[in-house]
């Protein structure tokens, strides 16, 4: 059992202390180490002998994925590449890749860090897993591929795409957990319809979904497709991977973070200003045995909020939200902040509508039009016929105008169309399409 009691359930003096002398530790490797981190700790006025607290803490300068950009590819590496075991990537579609190291001990840590969280989770050993996180630079495949095995469970390293192809593999191998990007493990899901299958039937008991952010209405789509528990999983490559924090399959209320591995702050977007417990704010994290990539107050993008109470499963280590969405994803509606899992609860709060959106932004003279582009269930059309000659369709609209108006405080452009017509992903879903550039934002 891989259940760390003695971590996991202790006292929060305790788990503080062992932060303290980690974070202590990672600042002087950085420090001495790492080029970057000697200047910007020289530029903030600050040593690593200053740090004698956790608030102190504060008084450290933010890491941004920039930084990472500009000192590409192995500028904040803070050992020789004679220590290096593996580098992980991001695909660069926007400039520059960010690029991560780890050592042998990094590797290992991350192993025994995923495996608690896959305990957490609700895995055991001798599960057959099934994982169809991408395998190669992104750390998804191979970050919980390591985690499986140190948990002592089978891992089916599948990987994304090809989906007749896990249909069989689910059937003949009878995994009992599955890993993946929610709106992939949807597509399995309707490509199991389209074969004649019950989703439902198959020997799956839990199931792991992050790398994008996810609505609860999402869960439900989910665990009522699949007949599974489903738990949301954090990580980025910077910081980690997968594994950062999980939910328990126990209470699914907040995701809990391995706080012995890593520090987490919630920070106002603008200022930077460190928020309370319990406040929504950009969530920054900070490494605390990482030996050949760390990263001192990463600001991560993402919002979330931070909650230290013990949670009913018995642990005691702090939780994180969900992920609400990303800083760069907020879109501004005349006025009105909306994240796209904002809409994606209302949307799939309707039984007629598939779990697949986009949200389309135009050029519309001198202003933005925003349109919500979603997709009718093929029950849907074999009751009502085509959309265009269907008065059903016509009073689904309206009610769901009228939801995302009372949901968002604004009124969107309603696109609802035929069944599968929304692009599908192999990972993460493609949720903001920019046209006024013509790019696509992930």
């Amino acid at each position: 059992m891989i259940f760390n009691h003695e971590i996991e359930t202790m006292a929060r003096k305790d788990m503080q202390k062992i932060q303290l002398e980690r974070l202590q530790q990672t600042v002087k490797h950085a420090y001495k180490n790492v080029p970057f981190h000697k200047e910007a700790f020289d530029r903030a006025g600050i040593a690593p002998e200053d740090i004698q607290s956790l608030e102190d803490m504060q008084r450290l300068p933010f890491m941004k994925k920039t930084d990472l950009r500009e000192n590409y590819p192995f500028g904040l590496f803070a050992v020789g590449t004679d220590q290096i075991v593996r580098i992980h990537g991001s695909s660069g579609t926007k400039g520059k890749p960010t690029v991560v190291g780890y050592t042998k001990k990094d590797i290992e840590n991350w192993a025994e860090i995923v495996a608690r969280a896959l305990c957490c989770a609700g895995g055991n050993p001798g599960d057959i897993f099934h994982n169809a996180y991408g395998y190669g630079l992104f750390t998804g495949g191979l970050g919980l591929h390591y985690g499986i095995e140190h948990m002592g469970a089978v891992a089916v390293p599948v990987s994304g795409g090809n989906t007749p192809r896990q249909i069989t593999l689910i059937q003949d191998f009878q995994p009992r957990g599955i890993a993946g990007t929610p709106s992939y493990v949807l597509n399995i899901v309707e490509e199991m319809k389209r074969m004649g299958l019950n989703p439902r039937e198959t020997s799956l008991r839990y199931g792991i979904f992050g790398a994008e952010p996810w609505s609860e209405e999402m869960r439900v789509q989910l665990e009522q497709a699949l007949n599974i528990k489903a738990v949301d999983i954090y990580g980025l490559s910077e910081v980690m991977g997968p594994g950062v924090s999980i939910e328990c399959h126990e209470a699914q209320d907040g995701l809990h973070i391995a706080e012995d591995h890593f520090l987490a702050e919630i920070v106002d977007p603008k200022t930077g200003e460190a928020l309370p417990y319990g406040q929504e704010g950009e969530l920054v994290f900070t490494s605390l045995t990482k030996e050949a990539f760390p990263v001192i107050r990463y600001r991560t993008g993402d919002i979330a909020s931070l909650h230290p109470e013990k949670c009913t499963c018995g642990r005691t280590t702090a939780r994180m939200s969900r992920i609400k969405g990303r800083v760069d994803d907020m879109l501004i509606i005349r006025g009105v902040n909306v994240f796209p899992t904002e809409i994606e609860s209302v949307l799939l709060g309707f039984k007629q509508l598939a779990p697949h959106y986009q949200v389309v932004i135009e050029r519309d003279g001198a202003l933005d039009r925003f349109e919500v582009h979603c997709e009718v269930t093929d029950e849907f059309i074999g009751q009502t016929g085509k959309l265009e000659e269907s008065d059903a369709a016509a009073g689904l609209m309206k009610s769901i105008g009228h939801e995302m108006k009372n949901a968002l405080g604004v009124s969107v452009v309603l696109r609802v169309n035929e069944p599968n017509t929304i692009p599908r992903s192999d990972g993460k879903a493609i949720r903001i399409v920019d046209n006024r550039s013509k790019t696509v934002l992930a």
